[in-house]
C-alpha cells in the first residue's frame, strides 16, 4: 500500500454517518495522500454520499458491514454477537493489511473488546491502554495514560504504559527523551499507595526511560511532562473532569459577556482573544485517543464527537500510520523488555 489507508467505523457514536462522512471529506481534501474506506451499511451511507456529492470520491471506498455495536451494548455481547458489525468489519480490514489503521466513534468498551481479540497486544504487553493529550498552559500538550482501559493495573502494568507512552511521544511529538511523570497525590516519595510507589521504583531502575518522578493533578497541564502515567480509573476520572471544566469556563464566559448592552460590546471586542481560548482549551482539538499496545492502530474518537472533532481522531490515525507505531512499540520492547531487563520487575 503506497498511500496511508485508514478504515472508518462510519456506524459507531453517537451521531454515525452525519458526522462521520463529512469529517473524512474534510480529511480527504487535507491530506492527499490519504484513502479512506467507510465501513457500514452501503444502503445508510450511499444516500448521504451523494447529498454531498462525494459518491465518485476516488480515495473513498465502501465496505458494507450488516451490523452496528449499540452505545450501551455489553462488550461482551458485541464480541459474540457482532461479527459483520461496522466496528468488528474496519479491525478485520487493520488485522489483514488491507488498511494501516481503523478509527471509531463507537462503544469503548467492545471497541476494547473486539480490538484485543482481532489484533492481539504485540509481545511483552500484558494489557492495551488508552492514550490522549491534554492542553497545557506552556502551548504544547502532554499524552497521558491509561485513561480508562484497565481500571485496575499493577506496577509491571503501569510500567509497560510509560513504556509505550515514551515510544508514542518519541515518534509522533518528536521528543527524543520524553519526560516520563507518575500522576500521584503528592510529589514527596512517602506519598501515594503501593501500586505508585513500585512502579515508581521499577522506573527510577530502569534508565532507559527519563523518569522525572510524580506529578499531581493541579500539574497536569502545566507542561512539566512529557507522558503522565497512572490506571484507568484515575485517568478517565481526570480526562472527563478536564472535559466537564472546559464546559465550565465556556457557559461561564458566555454567561459572563451577555448580561447586558456593555458586556456584549466588550464581548465583540474582545471576540479574537475569546476565540483563541476557546480553541486552546476545545476537547474537540484533542479528540482521538489511541488503543495503545495492539498489533495495529486502533484511534477511539468520544461517541459525542461532532465534524472537526471526528476528522482530527483521523488524523491521529494518519500520523501514527505513517510513524509506525505498533512496530516501533514491538522494537522498543523486544529492547527494553526483554527478559535480561525485565529482571527488575
Amino acid at each position: 500500500m503506497s498511500s496511508t489507508i485508514i478504515a472508518i467505523d462510519a456506524m459507531g457514536g453517537d451521531h454515525g454517518p452525519s458526522v462521520t462522512i463529512p469529517a473524512c471529506l474534510q480529511v480527504l481534501g487535507q491530506h492527499p495522500a490519504v484513502q479512506l474506506i467507510l465501513v457500514g451499511d452501503t444502503a445508510v451511507l450511499q444516500p448521504i454520499l451523494i447529498a454531498h456529492s462525494a459518491n465518485k470520491q476516488p480515495r473513498l471506498t465502501l465496505c458494507h458491514a450488516s451490523q452496528c455495536v449499540a452505545m450501551d451494548e455489553l462488550p461482551s455481547h458485541a464480541l459474540r454477537n457482532k461479527k459483520d458489525s461496522s466496528m468488528r468489519v474496519a479491525m478485520n480490514l487493520v488485522k489483514e493489511g488491507k488498511a494501516h489503521a481503523c478509527v471509531s466513534a463507537g462503544n469503548t468498551g467492545a471497541l476494547m473488546a473486539i480490538a484485543r481479540y482481532v489484533l492481539k497486544t504485540l509481545p511483552g504487553i500484558d494489557r492495551p491502554a488508552i492514550i490522549s493529550t491534554f492542553p497545557t498552559v506552556t502551548g504544547k500538550h502532554v499524552r497521558m495514560l491509561d485513561l480508562g482501559a484497565n481500571v485496575d493495573s499493577s506496577a509491571e502494568d503501569l510500567f509497560q504504559f510509560a513504556v509505550m507512552g515514551a515510544v508514542l511521544v518519541s515518534a509522533v511529538d518528536n521528543i527524543p527523551h520524553p519526560k516520563v511523570c507518575l500522576l500521584n497525590i503528592g510529589e514527596e516519595e512517602m506519598k501515594g499507595n503501593e501500586q505508585v510507589k513500585q512502579t515508581a521504583q521499577l522506573l527510577t531502575n530502569f534508565k532507559a526511560i527519563n523518569y522525572t518522578g510524580y506529578i499531581e493533578a493541579d500539574a497536569i497541564y502545566r507542561g512539566d511532562a512529557d507522558v503522565i502515567v497512572c490506571d484507568g480509573f484515575v485517568g478517565n476520572v481526570a480526562l472527563k473532569a478536564t472535559e466537564g471544566v472546559a464546559v465550565l469556563i465556556k457557559k461561564l464566559l458566555k454567561e459572563a459577556f451577555s448580561k447586558n448592552l456593555l458586556t456584549r460590546l466588550l464581548a465583540w471586542i474582545a471576540s479574537p482573544v475569546l476565540k483563541s481560548l476557546g480553541k486552546r482549551i476545545d476537547p474537540a482539538n484533542y479528540n482521538g485517543a489511541t488503543l495503545l499496545g495492539l498489533q495495529g492502530i486502533v484511534i477511539k474518537s468520544h461517541g459525542s464527537a461532532r465534524v472537526h472533532a471526528f476528522a482530527h481522531a483521523v488524523e491521529e490515525a494518519v500520523v501514527e500510520a505513517e510513524k509506525n507505531i505498533p512496530q516501533r512499540i514491538r522494537d522498543e520492547v523486544e529492547q527494553w523488555l526483554k527478559p535480561s531487563s525485565r529482571e527488575i520487575l
